[in-house]
């Protein structure tokens, strides 16, 4: 800053006092607060003491934009499950500067590369929007929009930020979602765009000028070029998924005529065994409820119905026993027979990763 002093006398004998206040804030001195410096000098001749002489220096401090936009701690991927809606991923928007500004805030998907937390987008969520959570309890403050401005964002203040989107009901297992935000610093009356001083610019004393002060940031967590007033976070949803195979098999366990190796022939008792496997590493399975069809050629088999069976080696292969006894009426246990549609329904017990069951019945050939 470039001042001038007004007037300056000097003698042997001088005595200087500096006087200076202006006030401070964490953010810096507040912008448009003029400083004055004064100068006394107090000076003799020929012992006498002279009237004393006085000079001033005055300027107005500039602005100096500085704020944060970043991933809200603590950080790490949102986990969701395919179909959820309105999930959210949090960012924390800090106003370093030394006056109020506003801000608008627009969220954006990845198009592809590494996201946030090191994996590779892979989808976009739907319905990408975006809120203001002041009172930090993970929830919209009003209806979320596609772009928010943040109004009158004091010195040192900051805000919770949520982008919320839905989750494709096509998303599998492991896959990443990257989503970015933005933030462009506006004046703080009407919202426009701010024209900063450069470093061409002439400073003059007495005017207050604005300049931006962000810095460049590369990586997975936003790319931005220094001072052009805007900062970049970004975050991540993984998605956790049910990873379930369905296998149906049948075995012939009575023909009515051989001891062993029985045979399809009518009269003969089948059981059947449909199995559901969740892969390692697959999200839990819940509400898992089959029905099945009794061919026409076939009749079920009062009292032949079992869920929850154990099951080796799910496949075309598979082997099927045990399993938990239903009766065939719509009541409150697990299982039922409709013998006017002649479906078999039942409900298994939830699946983790890397586990099976089984829905287990019996018909017999017409």
């Amino acid at each position: 800053m470039t001042s001038k002093l007004k007037l300056l006398v000097t003698s042997s004998g001088v005595s200087l006092a500096m006087l200076c206040a202006a006030p401070a804030f964490a953010g810096g001195t507040a912008s448009n607060t003029l400083i004055t410096n004064t100068v006394n000098v107090n000076f003799q001749v020929g012992g006498v003491s002279q009237s004393q002489q006085t000079a001033f220096d005055e300027f107005r401090v500039d602005r100096k934009v500085l704020f944060t936009l970043e991933e809200k701690a603590p950080t790490g991927t949102t986990t969701v499950s395919p179909g959820q809606t309105a999930r959210n991923t949090t960012f924390i928007l800090t106003n370093n500067s030394n006056a109020v500004f506003d801000f608008v805030v627009t969220p954006s998907q990845l198009a592809g590369g590494t996201a946030a937390h090191g994996g590779t987008d892979a989808f976009d969520v739907t319905n990408l929007l975006v809120c203001r959570d002041n009172n930090t309890d993970n929830v919209c403050d009003s209806a979320a929009t596609g772009t928010l401005t943040i109004d009158d964002l004091g010195v040192d203040q900051s805000t919770t930020i949520l982008v919320v989107g839905d989750i494709p009901l096509t998303a599998t297992n492991g896959q990443v979602a990257g989503i970015s935000l933005s933030a462009e610093v506006r004046e703080s009356v009407g919202t426009t765009l701010i024209t900063p001083a450069t470093d061409a610019t002439v400073n003059a004393a007495l005017t207050m000028e604005t300049i931006f002060a962000d810095t460049a940031k590369t990586g997975n967590g936003g790319t931005s070029i220094a001072r052009d007033g805007i900062d970049v976070a970004t975050d991540d949803y993984t998605v956790s998924a049910a990873v379930l195979s369905v296998f149906k098999s049948s075995v012939v366990v009575d023909d009515g005529v051989s001891s062993s190796n029985f045979k399809s022939v009518p009269g003969a008792e089948v059981e059947y065994c449909i199995s559901v496997a969740n892969a390692v590493g697959g999200a839990q399975a819940t509400n898992i409820n089959i029905s099945d069809v009794v061919p026409a050629t076939m009749a079920f088999k009062t009292g032949s119905l079992r869920v929850n069976g154990t099951v080796t080696n799910p496949g075309i292969n598979q082997t099927c026993s045990g399993g938990t006894g239903v009766s065939d009426a719509v009541d409150t246990d697990a299982g039922s027979f409709d013998s006017v549609s002649k479906t078999v329904a039942g409900t298994l017990n939830n699946l983790s990763g890397g586990s099976s069951s089984a829905l287990i019945f019996r018909a017999i050939i017409n």
